[in-house]
């Protein structure tokens, strides 16, 4: 199996202690935006970063875990400055980093908790001005407003939008915003069944979809990958027994990594069994990793060791370069006991 160790960053932060929220990770500096403590109540619109590199500094010690206290908590967890208007509060909304930005789209909010419609409009916060502009677009056609809908960019100036929850049922699209342009271009939409809480990730070239909740089921067992030179989507199918490959969940995290040498996906946490209580509460939540070599399309559960994070869903993650090495940071999420966790933590692989 492949080994990992798990590293704690964040005991526990009540500032950033939140589910369905936004996390980015940009020069060394891992932010986070959005999300609710209660259910269906924007906690807030603050943007708070943590340096990384900082943090695991001083909370590992001679590659051990340290005690941890407040000296690695909220002592570390800054509200990023803004000199400009800023994105409304908002739940299941989406971020992504490029070329020093961080690029946001909807969400849902408002005292009807409705998905906020901008008209297509990205929200763009630049890190070296600390200004949000809410960058408006000339297509005529542009994603609806939507919530649990998941983002990615191709590293070089295009930000994907795919799937989610409108204000009613839920989506298959994919839509592509070229940043300089500020225009949006709809692509072929994605296999069925229509879903919000999926994932997707950009890897040299193409866009990875899997997982994700139809209204009925969770999904697993295919993997959906869309190439951009022929607006097209093939599908690789895995068991998802939990033994050959993940088990089928949502709201979970999918993300480009180099594994030996080798281009690899990472997925892990999500929700396997959703609440009776529909939002109101909390389904089962996992807490494994599962690494796939994409050359392969082979999967392989990950043997984690160090002080392991508690299962969760409605988190999110980014992929972070700390130490010198390629790293997975997690933060924040939603526990079984319907909990809403404050915590941040670091996979090395």
């Amino acid at each position: 199996m492949t080994a990992a160790r798990w590293s704690r960053l964040i005991d526990q932060s009540p500032q950033l202690q939140r589910s369905s929220h936004c996390v980015s990770v940009a020069d060394g500096q891992l932010y986070v935006f959005g999300g609710e403590l209660r259910p269906r109540e924007p906690r807030d619109n603050e943007l708070f970063v943590i340096d990384v590199d900082v943090v695991k500094g001083k909370s590992i010690d001679g590659g051990h875990e340290a005690s941890l206290s407040d000296s690695v908590g909220d002592a570390h967890v800054q509200t990023a400055s803004v000199t400009s208007d800023r994105p409304s509060p908002r739940v299941g909304s989406t971020s992504t980093s490029l070329n020093g930005r961080l690029y946001l789209f909807s969400g849902r909010g408002g005292q009807a908790m409705a998905p906020i419609d901008e008209h297509g409009g990205m929200w763009e916060y630049d890190l070296s001005t600390r200004t949000w502009t809410l960058l408006s677009t000339s297509s005529h056609s542009f994603p609806p407003a939507r919530s649990y809908h998941c983002a990615a960019n191709d590293s070089h100036s295009i930000v994907y939008i795919h799937a989610g929850c409108p204000e009613n049922g839920r989506l298959s699209d994919l839509w592509a915003f070229h940043v300089r342009d500020r225009i949006w271009k709809q692509l072929a939409d994605a296999p069925a069944p229509q879903r919000g809480g999926t994932s997707i990730a950009f890897v040299k070239g193409k866009l990875y979809r899997m997982n994700g909740f139809d209204g009925k089921t969770e999904q697993g067992g295919n993997l959906d990958v869309y190439d951009p030179n022929t607006d097209a989507w093939s599908t690789t199918t895995y068991a998802a027994d939990g033994k050959a490959g993940p088990s089928a969940r949502s709201v979970a995290a999918l993300l480009p990594v180099t594994v030996d040498g080798e281009d690899s996906l990472v997925t892990l946490f999500g929700e396997a069994d959703p609440s009776s209580l529909g939002h109101q509460g909390a389904g089962k939540m996992l807490g494994d990793v599962w690494v796939m070599n994409i050359a392969k399309s082979t999967w392989e559960q990950v043997n984690t060791h160090g002080d392991v994070p508690p299962p969760r869903g409605w988190f999110d993650a980014d992929v972070a370069t700390i130490g010198g090495e390629s790293s997975i940071v997690v933060a924040g999420g939603l526990a079984d006991s319907n909990e809403r966790l404050g915590d941040v933590w670091v996979l090395t692989l």
